[in-house]
């Protein structure tokens, strides 16, 4: 972590017809760092997501991405610069392999993204990398396998693949743990830290066990605002993080 900043926010706020989703947010993300964002539900988290990619406009405020302003840039133009997101449900396609997600999130490559009516074989050329991300996310062997049928632990591993093709300089991970049991937890934790290595990751997650094995800062959201920032052990003791979270003073 170089301590460069690749991704910020400037008093971002999003209002939806009086009822204030994001105050005032101003977050500063270093290139190469695992960032994180928590916070009880409703605090702002996703929202923020959600703007920072532009599935929604921001109310107030302002974006910049490696310096530039991306406030009003299409969602699309967003994630061509290398700012891709995942998502809290699974948005793989289910009655396609493992190894055709991939495929279809490579095809972008080719400029053949829309052109769904070409024979399979023109995506071939495809395969060599498409087997690559998905033995990197531990789906190896598992290429053929169609994606309704696997675990939900590797349909999330299958989705960091799809988003992995697209080659994000910055990867917005979603709640990429929850739902899953133990077992899942522990080797997508494994998976994020090595996808990590020479990128930059800013998750939402309610794990607490896995903010603190993976964030190198975490901020924290309660109703819209930001509360605390620093790293894991600072906001753990911060007073006002453990009443957000509790609901009473410690």
């Amino acid at each position: 972590m170089d301590g460069e900043t690749i991704l910020e926010t400037r008093e971002l706020v999003k209002a939806f017809q009086g009822f204030v989703a994001v105050n005032g947010v101003s977050l500063r993300v270093a290139r190469g760092s695992i960032h994180a964002l928590i916070g009880p539900n409703g605090a702002g988290k996703t929202t923020v997501f959600n703007l920072l990619t532009r599935f929604l406009p921001a109310t107030r405020g302002s974006i910049l991405f490696r310096g530039e302003d991306i406030t009003r840039a299409r969602p699309a133009e967003i994630a061509r610069r290398g700012l891709v997101r995942s998502f809290q449900v699974s948005a793989v396609f289910p009655d396609l392999t493992a190894l055709e997600n991939v495929r279809v999130a490579l095809q972008r490559g080719l400029g053949t993204s829309f052109h769904f009516w070409r024979p399979e074989r023109s995506l071939s050329v495809l395969d060599a990398r498409a087997r690559e991300l998905l033995a990197a996310v531990g789906l190896e062997g598992q290429e053929q396998v169609t994606t309704v049928e696997l675990p939900y632990g590797r349909k999330r591993a299958l989705e960091i693949a799809t988003t992995l093709a697209l080659e994000p300089e910055v990867m917005l991970l979603d709640e990429p743990t929850q739902g899953m049991g133990h077992e899942d937890v522990g080797r997508v934790v494994g998976l994020i830290r090595q996808v990590a290595a020479g990128r930059t990751v800013v998750l939402v997650e309610h794990n607490l066990s896995v903010v603190r094995d993976l964030a190198d800062r975490v901020t924290v959201l309660a109703r819209g605002s930001v509360l605390a920032e620093g790293t894991y052990d600072e906001v753990s003791r911060d007073p006002a993080v453990l009443e957000a979270y509790i609901g009473a003073s410690p």
